[in-house]
């Protein structure tokens, strides 16, 4: 986000939060209820009453992608925005009356998706609730914040021309995605934020904050009862449909290298080639096996091959990242530039050899035993929860996924990992960006 979240109103929620984890990491699978409310929203929740506060988590389908060509940072600006004024109450009011009673309430924009997050003291309640209304409803969006926040994003914008894994994202995703909006910065540059109006500013939200493109997940000191209405409250003022979401299919365009000459010490390298969609039936083993390649931390065959083995790199890492449109799976490691070239030639041979199949048992195991046993890490606070209740309705995995996901995670044989790492590892695909000056590479 463009600003800290409020800080001291919420030292109480944190203690709170940690208090929380014991109770409701340990019940969170057989306790998720769908909540209706009398006007048709609808609502995950998990309802734990030792804390006396809850969470909030909220998920518009359709994010910055969808901003106008021109306009791009559109969705990242109202998303500073809708928090600054609304109703009767200017910035300066809506803001105090938020720390006053420790309301927390943000925004953010992703590529496919314009989310929110908020909690709120179970005696402020009934008052968060139509705070949270007023955000999204009736946003005013006054002369004074609008500059102020379209200063601000332009500041980190020209911070971050000189930050070079910023610059090796933004070179990468424009590299991957020509013409397409998934090449165009979600933040926008300082030159399409200085374009954006108050009239685009709406125009945003009355096309694409509505009851049909809305999905929320709830966590903490409320019943479904409770619930209810007050969903009611907070959203039963949004339009009912939202402007469709077209955002074409693409795959990654390219492979090779793209070195982007910097005066820096040390390069930023980013790689990456096309995924498995969230609801292939490999994504699971595809889970397993980037987590054996680059996504175990210390325990990772990139991080052992490349930074213990070698020194060749201070970090190194891989993700799967499902997009809508393109799904994806992205790696980067940062090091000296005279090391990249040595670094890289490390990186290809252990995904060739992946992609291969030079894969055991043992290192299946142990993937299956790290990533059963964390998850439930993710279920500690109201925070986490909401969010993955949240998650849950967006990838349409059911209200009793929190009880089945470890089962998927088991039912991958050494078979499934390795079908899926041939189709998912191709050394021969990667698009590579590297932000510095390199050493061992060919332009």
């Amino acid at each position: 986000m463009v600003r800290q979240a409020l800080g001291a109103g919420l030292v109480s929620f944190t203690v709170a939060v940690g208090a929380l984890g014991a109770s409701a990491g340990t019940t969170a699978a057989s306790q998720v209820e769908r909540v209706v409310s009398p006007g048709g929203i609808e609502a995950y929740l998990l309802s734990e009453s030792s804390i006396p506060f809850l969470s909030l988590s909220l998920d518009f389908r359709g994010g910055a992608a969808l901003d106008p060509e021109g306009r791009e940072g559109l969705a990242y600006m109202v998303s500073g925005l809708l928090d600054e004024g609304a109703g009767e109450l200017d910035s300066q009011a809506f803001r105090t009356e938020l720390e006053d009673r420790a309301i927390r309430l943000s925004f953010d924009a992703g590529r496919d998706q314009f989310t929110g997050d908020f909690k709120t003291l179970t005696e402020h309640r009934e008052r968060a609730f139509e705070m949270l209304r007023l955000a999204l409803s009736e946003p005013r969006f006054d002369a004074e914040p609008v500059e102020r926040i379209r200063n601000q994003i332009q500041a980190s914008l020209r911070r971050r021309a000189e930050d070079p894994d910023y610059l090796a994202a933004q070179t990468w995703f424009a590299g991957a995605f020509p013409g397409h909006p998934y090449g165009r910065p979600v933040q926008g540059t300082v030159e399409s934020i200085g374009r954006i109006t108050v009239a685009d500013l709406e125009g945003f939200v009355d096309r694409r904050l509505a009851k049909d493109n809305l999905v929320i997940g709830v966590a903490g000191d409320i019943t479904a009862a409770e619930l209810a209405p007050l969903l009611d409250r907070a959203f039963g003022d949004l339009p009912a449909t939202a402007a469709p979401v077209a955002i074409p299919p693409a795959t990654p365009a390219g492979e090779g290298t793209v070195i982007l000459r910097k005066d820096v010490p040390q390069s930023a390298v980013l790689f990456g080639e096309t995924g498995i969609p969230r609801d292939d039936p490999d994504f699971y083993a595809a889970y397993v096996a980037n987590h054996i390649l680059g996504g175990g931390g210390f325990t990772s065959r990139l991080t052992e091959e490349v930074r213990e083995k070698r020194g060749l790199a201070y970090s190194v890492y891989s993700y799967l990242y499902p997009l809508d449109a393109a799904p994806l799976w992205i790696g980067g490691l940062g090091t000296a530039n005279a090391a990249v070239g040595d670094a890289l030639q490390v990186v290809r041979q252990e995904i060739a050899q992946m992609a291969e199949g030079a894969i055991t048992q043992a290192a299946l195991d142990d993937a299956k035993t790290y990533l059963t046993g964390s998850f439930p890490l993710r279920l500690t606070s109201n925070d986490g929860i909401a969010a993955q209740l949240v998650q849950m309705q967006v990838d349409d995995l059911g209200i009793d996924y929190l009880e089945r996901r470890n089962d998927y995670i088991e039912a991958a044989t050494l078979e499934d990992v390795r079908r899926a790492a041939a189709r998912l590892y191709d050394p021969a695909q990667l698009l590579v960006v590297v932000v510095g000056e390199p050493e061992g590479l060919a332009e």
